[in-house]
């Protein structure tokens, strides 16, 4: 993704964010406050190579606002990472735990980096420098990172080690999805995934239309997308599309997603087994009554929204829908429900094993998905409530909703 894509993404992000806080009656000084994150830090992470030599990589961390608590956010490791896509991933955080009424506000962090072509030792290094870097303004009451693209459990488990060793006191809450011998939550790796399921049900429920055999096409087979593929194959629906960077596979009567699972690589990538492959693009307009994007940025626009042929998208991925499609979507009575509410599972169960953290004691699988489940629903209706009664798009209900406890806190602070 361009430099000039992260730009528009952080853009379209402070649009609606200045659209919800006008909607609630604030004035441009909160507008002001909240369409930029209170502090970016910019680090260079000197790293030994395998080979001898010191490369030097950037990184970033981004705390959009902490009136209502401490900061939370996952951290990235990828080559297009850049401080406007982190600015714009903080302030997501940020109506994602609003939504969900959780005690944070948004964080982001990422590392300009790829993974794929670096040695286990040297991500190692990768890790630890950049928790080093970055120690002087995150902890369990400051900010908390978590995994995000292109890291993983191993990946927090090298960070909270680093954290330890510079402070012993207050280290097992740092951070989140970390293995569960060091104190991860039992469903953190499937949470996001879970969460979309969850938001899929409820979509289904406003629109009428039975689970059993419901075509479901979902865009992108990576973590999130595999096991959202797998839920609902198991649930009795009928997976009709998947994609990967390489392609899309699609049959109206349904795909074998076990064999496909067992088959994909470890980054996702599974379509390459295949000779009938159609492009991403052509997937996202097959006929379907669920379209899950579950990639990357900007998959529907002006220009192929008109052709989507489900009724209900649910975003897995950030940012998969520009605001002119979302509004072409929603006049069309396709029901959207937007990014920042469809994937809050992973930081509700972020949060639920910081809690856990905090007090030392630890919830079974069930007691996790229980929570979750009350707490998405939760922020499902009041989301679709706002919707309803405000008649706005999903999308600007979601940013309303997400917005209103951190801009009251900010408000009885004083800040403005």
């Amino acid at each position: 993704m361009s430099a000039q894509d992260h730009n528009s993404l952080l853009q379209s992000t402070q649009v609606v964010i200045e659209q919800a806080l006008q909607r609630l009656g604030y004035e441009q000084d909160m507008v002001d406050l909240l369409k930029e994150p209170l502090r970016m830090l910019t680090v260079r992470i000197p790293v030994r190579m395998d080979d001898g030599k010191v490369k030097m990589f950037t990184g970033f961390r981004a705390q959009h606002n902490d009136a209502v608590g401490p900061t939370k956010g996952g951290v990235r490791f990828h080559p297009e990472v850049s401080e406007e896509e982190v600015k714009a991933l903080s302030i997501w955080m940020s109506l994602k735990c609003g939504i969900a009424d959780l005690p944070y506000g948004g964080g982001k962090g990422g590392v300009i980096c790829d993974p794929r072509r670096m040695s286990f030792n040297e991500l190692e290094r990768l890790s630890r420098g950049y928790v080093r870097a970055i120690s002087q303004i995150v902890g369990p009451t400051k900010d908390i990172p978590a995994p995000d693209v292109m890291t993983n459990a191993q990946i927090m488990a090298w960070m909270v080690d680093e954290y330890s060793c510079i402070r012993e006191f207050d280290s097992p809450g740092f951070i989140t999805g970390k293995p569960i011998v060091l104190g991860g939550s039992q469903g953190r790796e499937t949470a996001t995934a879970q969460g979309v399921v969850m938001m899929i049900y409820e979509a289904l429920k406003v629109k009428g239309i039975p689970l059993k055999d419901a075509r479901v096409i979902v865009q992108g087979f990576g973590n999130a997308g595999s096991y959202l593929s797998k839920f609902m194959h198991e649930a009795g629906a009928k997976v009709v599309g998947i994609s990967d960077v390489h392609g899309a596979l699609y049959d109206p009567n349904g795909l074998d997603i076990p064999d496909l699972i067992d088959r994909r690589d470890s980054f996702g990538t599974v379509t390459n087994l295949f000779k009938n492959t159609i492009s991403n693009e052509d997937l996202l307009i097959q006929p379907c009554d669920i379209l899950v994007p579950a990639a990357i940025e900007n998959q529907i626009t002006e220009h192929n929204a008109h052709q989507i042929q489900a009724q209900i998208i649910v975003e897995a991925a950030n940012g998969p829908t520009t605001i002119e499609a979302t509004k072409i979507v929603t006049d069309r009575d396709i029901l959207l429900v937007p990014d920042v509410l469809a994937s809050g599972g992973g930081v509700i169960v972020s949060y639920f094993e910081w809690v856990q953290n905090n007090q030392g004691y630890y919830w079974s699988e069930e007691e996790v998905m229980q929570k979750l489940q009350k707490l998405m629903t939760r922020g499902f209706l009041k989301v679709y409530d706002v919707h309803r009664t405000k008649q706005v798009d999903m999308r600007l209900a979601a940013y309303m909703v997400g917005v209103r406890k951190m801009a009251e806190a900010a408000r009885y602070r004083g800040w403005v």
